[in-house]
Formats: structure tokens, C-alpha cells, sequence
């Protein structure tokens, strides 16, 4: 196991005592990226974007002002909802449609964020790095995503 994977084992189990406090999704949501941001090594911005009425809003993040409002079907955010699925970008200027809320990122993550199997956002990291999110990271924040809805 990499020195990364146990990182986010160990971020998990704190997680999963700081949860014992309240069930409360905003809760548990700003808990979640407070811990990344500030444990985790080049996290640039780490935050949700939430889906109300068709719109991808942003919400609990911490980083660099992030864009209020990502334009429908467009960037790496909407890529990973659209497709139901992880997307790891190593190089997000080549990625077609990219939307640029900061030009000093350069690697991006996205996870779909489900509750009940329903999409309902979705958790953005990016790096000033390129290339710095791995397998590691993805089943590590699929992994706390599901921890934050149980």
C-alpha cells in the first residue's frame, strides 16, 4: 500500500470520529474539505459543487475564489456527473471544454458526490501540480464520500 493510500486511511478514521458529532450533510461536507485541504500535500482548491435545479453551484470549498456557477455540460466537473463516474485530468489545458477558475491550476479530480445513489454534486480538487492525482486518490475520496452520506 502506498504512503498515500495510508494517508487516506488515516484521514478516514478521523473522519469517521468527527462524524460521530452530527449527521448533518453541510456539516460533514465542510468537515471533509477542511481535512483534505489542509492534510493533503498540493491540494490547490478543494470543494463541492451542487446541483440545484440543473444548475452546478459551488459550495463549501476552501482555496482561491472559486466560479459561483460552472456553465452547463462544460469543464472537468460536469464531464465526471455527465459520466457517472471518477475523472482524473493530469493536465487540464488540454482538456477540451476546461473551465478556468484559477489559471494557476494544472491537474484536476472529480468525484461524483451521490446520496441514495443519486447524484447530487460532485467534490473538485485541483493542483497546481500536473499530474498529481493517482488510483490512490480516487478510491480514497470515493471512499469518504460514502462515509459523509451514511
Amino acid at each position: 500500500m502506498s504512503g498515500k493510500a495510508k494517508k487516506y486511511q488515516r484521514i478516514y478514521a478521523q473522519l469517521e470520529q468527527l462524524f460521530e458529532a452530527t449527521d448533518y450533510l453541510p456539516s460533514r461536507m465542510a468537515t471533509v474539505v477542511a481535512v483534505l485541504h489542509h492534510k493533503m500535500k498540493d491540494f490547490y482548491w478543494t470543494g463541492f459543487y451542487m446541483l440545484n435545479n440543473g444548475e452546478l453551484l459551488v459550495h463549501n470549498y476552501q482555496g482561491p475564489l472559486a466560479c459561483q456557477k460552472l456553465k452547463k455540460d462544460l469543464g472537468v466537473c460536469w464531464a465526471s456527473i455527465n459520466q457517472e463516474k471518477t475523472l482524473i485530468v493530469d493536465n487540464v489545458h488540454q482538456f477540451d471544454g476546461h473551465i478556468a477558475c484559477s489559471s494557476l491550476t494544472n491537474s484536476e479530480i472529480v468525484v461524483p458526490f451521490k446520496i441514495d445513489g443519486e447524484i447530487i454534486g460532485c467534490l473538485d480538487i485541483d493542483s497546481k501540480q500536473y499530474a498529481h492525482f493517482d488510483e490512490d486518490d480516487a478510491k480514497g475520496l470515493e471512499k469518504i464520500l460514502h462515509l459523509i452520506a451514511e
